[in-house]
């Protein structure tokens, strides 16, 4: 196959080994881009209208009846079932194909988006918004799905810049939805939410459109069910997600929280808060990327170290604004918070295949089949990974609401936040930096370095 294009039947395609650099410079590079562009477009609309019940609790003023911790709740059951998703999401890309399911997952989004527009409005039972929320799960489940595909596409060498890329350009799904809020609010007012909701409308259809047009499905990951197996019985599958809540979990849940926040401790309007909602997320999304390139260069485990300590730095700033109510240093340390969640984002994820690549160099293997391995573990660990993160964002809006509810601050959630962030560091450090007892990471990123131990 050097140098050739690469065969397909259909939208399949039967073969395809980028780590071959003469068929990635040839062909492999280009079609790999292509689908990678169309991905971050779907995985950007899934990201809206998961994070759709962000914005619709702005608009639901006192006519609704619902109140703060009603609100939390609406948005933590979104946040909840598009955690629980991603795991079905993950294995539809071996079961169906990456672009197949890509198509689906998009016209899925066409659900929740017509259920919000027919009982948005005051009068409906607060179950009516739970179900609606919940639906808008779904769009949740689409970041899955898109990084264990895109995970297949790309070179060991470029994962970090891939995956971030892929990410990043979906996170931003979630600001985008706040900002058009923002714009349909301070135009036409809080009692029109339906005119942000009928916009997405053909923004979905075009999503699923592009994606049959353009995208492929690869043959060489398809029902592989014994990588998930594999994947699950792995200890570092479970550590990379726990490390991965406090990344992704953290800017979900912060994203989702952001602005009710802002309503509820620093009495905010609906447009003073969405005016600032939509700053945080932007630029943790647009740094998710830079996460990935810094990866790709120094190591994943040391930049990810790195940024929980930061993490943990900004949020005793966010205490001390919390306590003393001070909205400027309140939104500095806060959108601190969002910027290196999403550095860590890249970091994290471009530790996946370099972890289950150094194991299979530690096993012995070499070249391509060490490639295969890592490709093949990482793509079935992304999807349970990317899940049990999310479910930190589930955690973050939980917390909230609980402090929130007995003491009407969210100091105490913030100072819990905090001390997670310490035990992550802690894990990080002794799990994929101390030596010896680290699976060396950057060993398998610069295999010139031989010398691994596994866990």
């Amino acid at each position: 196959m050097t140098g050739t294009a690469p065969r397909k039947r259909g939208r399949w395609i039967e073969q395809w080994d980028p780590e071959d650099e003469t068929f990635w410079k040839e062909t492999g590079e280009r079609v790999a881009r292509r689908n990678l562009l169309y991905s971050v477009l779907s995985e950007h609309i899934g990201f809206s209208i998961w994070s759709l019940w962000s914005v619709m609790v702005l608009f639901m003023g006192p006519e609704y009846g619902i109140d703060p911790a009603g609100k939390f709740f609406l948005i933590a059951t979104a946040t909840f079932v598009g955690a629980l998703v991603r795991v079905p999401y993950t294995f539809a890309v071996a079961r169906f194909g990456g672009r197949n399911w890509t198509v689906f997952s998009a016209v899925l989004l066409l659900a929740p988006t017509v259920a919000a527009i027919v009982v948005m409005e005051p009068g409906t039972s607060y179950g009516t918004f739970l179900l609606v929320a919940a639906l808008t799960g779904v769009g949740g489940g689409n970041f899955a799905s898109s990084m264990t595909n895109i995970n297949a596409f790309f070179p060991l060498r470029k994962k970090g810049w891939a995956l971030g890329l892929n990410a990043g350009g979906g996170n931003i799904g979630v600001p985008v939805v706040q900002l058009a809020g923002l714009l349909v609010i301070a135009t036409a007012g809080a009692g029109h939410p339906r005119l942000l909701l009928g916009a997405y409308i053909p923004l979905i259809v075009l999503a699923a459109v592009l994606a049959a047009v353009r995208m492929d499905n690869l043959a060489p990951v398809r029902n592989d069910t014994g990588a998930v197996r594999e994947a699950l019985k792995d200890a570092h599958t479970w550590i990379m997600a726990f490390l991965y809540i406090g990344t992704f979990g953290s800017f979900i849940g912060y994203s989702f929280a952001f602005g009710l926040v802002l309503q509820t401790q620093f009495g905010r309007t609906p447009l003073q808060a969405a005016s600032l909602t939509f700053i945080g997320p932007l630029l943790g999304s647009l740094i998710r990327p830079v996460g990935g390139a810094l990866a790709d260069r120094f190591g994943g485990a040391r930049i990810t170290l790195g940024t929980f300590v930061a993490m943990a730095a900004a949020t005793g700033v966010v205490v001390l604004a919390s306590q003393r109510s001070s909205l400027q240093v309140f939104l500095v340390g806060f959108v601190a918070l969002f910027v290196l969640s999403g550095l860590g984002n890249g970091s994290t994820y471009k530790m996946i295949p370099g972890i289950f690549q150094a194991k299979a160099l530690a096993r012995g293997m070499s070249g391509e089949s060490a490639a295969a391995y890592g490709r093949r573990l990482s793509g079935a660990s992304m999807g349970l990974i990317g899940a049990i993160g999310a479910l930190g964002g589930l955690g973050i809006n939980l917390v909230f609401r609980e402090a929130f509810r007995t003491s009407g601050s969210g100091t105490t959630a913030f100072v819990t936040f905090l001390g997670f962030y310490a035990l992550c560091c802690a894990v990080t450090w002794a799990v994929y930096l101390r030596r010896p007892a680290a699976v060396t990471v950057e060993a398998a990123e610069a295999p010139a370095k031989p010398q691994l131990t596994s866990v």
